[in-house]
């Protein structure tokens, strides 16, 4: 018999994806469930979490004056035009959380734990969650990674994938344990890769990734969620991309926008 869920989500302030998915899956899942409270980290959208000057110089050397640009004329435009991950909140009457602490902290926690979660759901969480984290909801931390796990664990899964000439990219949502994407599969979705254009990617794989996550809040709140060996023997992990590696991504005819 299902039962309403009281849901909280950790994310991150990105000005490019996130918002978009914040705001289908807010608007989705908060007609059957509460979702009281969402913890908003800084904003490390190429997965490294750096200070702006550093993020700027670290995003020209690595990915090109052409990447650089267009991503500033997106950050420009989102200011403008689009509503924030916490306007977003605000519009769903959902309370943000911002941590002085990082997000294992006992006083970050303690702050997360009066909103008393049933569930905790990551999306695009960018530090690594312990176990005392992870346990303060009795049904456990979702995540979703746009890989077909085990295979790309890690960062930028989309990069790597158009990278290295794959014809098809997974969907998949866990629960979530100390290990780096590592936890068991509760929804696993494959897509071929229509495209090879990782902004066109991101967006496809976050979108489906919401409807993973639904599909794996109905599979849990039902009490018939199974789950899908994620083997750390047939896993793959990838990092932040080198220079070489995004001279080689654009010598295979992949392209980020």
């Amino acid at each position: 018999m299902s039962t309403q869920m009281n849901i909280v989500l950790i994310t991150q302030a990105d000005p490019f994806y996130i918002s978009d998915s914040i705001q289908e899956l807010l608007k989705r899942v908060s007609k059957k469930h509460t979702i009281s409270a969402c913890v908003l980290l800084k904003a490390s959208p190429f997965g490294k979490n750096l200070g702006f000057f550093n993020k700027v110089v670290s995003t020209c050397k690595i990915f090109g004056a052409k990447f650089f640009i267009y991503y500033t004329l997106k950050f420009i435009y989102a200011k403008l035009f689009k509503k924030n991950v916490s306007q977003i909140l605000k519009k769903f009457n959902v309370t943000q959380i911002d941590l002085k602490k990082s997000i294992n902290h006992t006083t970050s926690l303690e702050e997360i734990k009066k909103y008393t979660p049933d569930l905790l759901i990551s999306l695009a969480g960018n530090q690594i969650f312990k176990t005392t984290l992870i346990n303060l909801a009795p049904l456990g931390c979702l995540n979703l990674h746009t890989a077909k796990l085990p295979l790309y664990r890690g960062l930028m899964p989309t990069f790597w994938a158009l990278k290295n000439n794959e014809k098809e990219i997974g969907i998949s949502v866990f629960q979530m344990d100390e290990g780096i994407d590592s936890g068991p599969i509760l929804v696993q979705k494959v897509i071929p890769i229509k495209e090879r254009v990782q902004s066109k990617l991101i967006r496809e794989t976050k979108l489906i990734g919401i409807e993973c996550i639904i599909e794996a809040i109905e599979k849990i709140e039902s009490g018939q969620a199974t789950y899908i060996e994620n083997d750390d023997k047939n896993s793959s992990y990838y990092s932040f991309p080198s220079k070489m590696d995004v001279k080689d991504f654009l010598a295979s005819g992949a392209r980020f926008f």
